[in-house]
């Protein structure tokens, strides 16, 4: 039945995606524990597997809990952690043989980039809260806990995106070995479980300590992929809702254009050419793309608007400076184009924007107790309307 313009076999739902912040970036619990709740309300959205408890794929991106990694930490390394020090979140093999070679592996990659690993742990989880396909290809959760030789920030940084590139590597022989994170600033908790079940099968998320004043959060519902564990979102920069219809080109010039790339921050970039996957999701090339371009010293907010820049040539009443700030950023790179709402954070700031014509559309609301929420729908959580 049609009604005016609206015909619903032409409406389908995708993707569930958002972020939640603290406007002043106070930490805390209570945020981390409202984003599930908002990606919960979001179940909807999200693919579910014929025996009714596999999904495919959720997760959260957030600041690093220091407080709780801290404690984590000093269990494994056997002392208190360094003043700098960067959590590696990874799946691993199973298969005891191959994880132990894995684990060689990483560390070694670590040890030639100037990086101390100084402990790992096996992260607490509870698989009664899966399907039985989840279940049955499930990895193993593993946290490692890097130091510096340096306690040059920026170096740190730089050094842990070589080391995750190089790790990449490393693990690729294995599908079921995936690094999710590594970083000072965010950590990554997903998987093939349902949104309701993630602090259910991930206990650390029930922790009081488990503090954030960001939260990026993603429930994926894929057109193109099966479900497989390193695909769930969000990846290490963003969560993607949408295709990037142009993503062959976009791998392609990448891939030719690879050894063009030069930075300070980066002189041995040569050693992870390509810059971008072709294998995994269109989300995770453009997650790739991204964290290239923050890493190699681009600002934020360029990056990501030189990647998905608005519809911004025909906009005869637009400011002569941000006009010339596209125009300029369009010598650069073609837009990586297609339906897309992205939230995205590197610890520091949380961002969100809409592909050129609007296609994955988001609905934001600040409440009066300091929170900034964007997600897919309206109302995700309980607050009220007078909030």
């Amino acid at each position: 039945m049609t009604k005016g313009l609206y015909t619903p076999g032409e409406f389908r739902d995708n993707c569930g995606f958002g972020l939640i912040a603290h406007c002043e970036g106070e930490p805390s619990h209570h945020l981390l524990m409202t984003a599930i709740g908002a990606l919960t309300c979001m179940t909807h959205r999200g693919g579910i597997a014929a025996d009714g408890k596999t999904g495919d794929g959720c997760g959260l991106l957030f600041q690093m809990p220091k407080r709780f990694m801290r404690v984590e930490g000093a269990k494994v390394a056997g002392r208190e952690l360094a003043d700098l020090f960067a959590v590696g979140m990874v799946f691993l093999s199973t298969d005891e043989r191959t994880q132990a070679s894995a684990r060689k592996a990483i560390e070694q990659v670590l040890s030639e980039r100037n990086l101390s690993c100084v402990g790992w742990r096996d992260v607490p989880v509870d698989p009664t809260n899966l399907g039985p396909i989840a279940k049955g290809n499930m990895p193993a959760f593993c946290q490692f806990f890097v130091e510096p030789t340096t306690q040059d920030q920026a170096k740190f940084d730089n050094e842990l995106f070589m080391a995750s590139r190089l790790i990449e590597r490393v693990l690729s022989g294995d599908q079921d070995n995936y690094l999710c994170s590594l970083s000072r600033r965010v950590v990554s908790y997903k998987g093939l479980m349902m949104p309701v079940d993630l602090p259910n099968f991930y206990p650390d998320l029930n922790h009081p300590d488990m503090e954030t004043a960001i939260c990026v959060f993603h429930q994926r519902f894929s057109t193109n992929t099966l479900p497989r564990w390193p695909l769930a979102q969000p990846f290490r920069l963003l969560a993607h809702n949408g295709e990037i219809n142009t993503i062959a080109g976009n791998r392609n010039w990448s891939k030719a254009r690879g050894h063009l790339f030069k930075s300070d921050r980066l002189p041995e970039i040569d050693q992870i050419l390509p810059l971008v996957n072709t294998t995994g999701s269109d989300s995770s090339s453009l997650d790739n793309m991204l964290e290239v371009m923050v890493a190699g010293g681009m600002d934020l907010f360029r990056a990501v608007r030189m990647l998905v820049p608005p519809a911004w040539q025909n906009v005869d009443d637009m400011d002569a400076d941000l006009r010339a700030f596209y125009e300029y950023n369009s010598m650069h790179m073609e837009p990586w184009d297609g339906p897309a709402g992205i939230v995205l954070t590197d610890g520091r700031f949380a961002c969100c924007l809409l592909d050129r014509n609007g296609l994955r559309p988001a609905r934001w609301v600040k409440t009066t107790n300091g929170y900034l929420t964007v997600a897919s729908e309206v109302g995700t959580w309980d607050y009220k309307p007078e909030e």
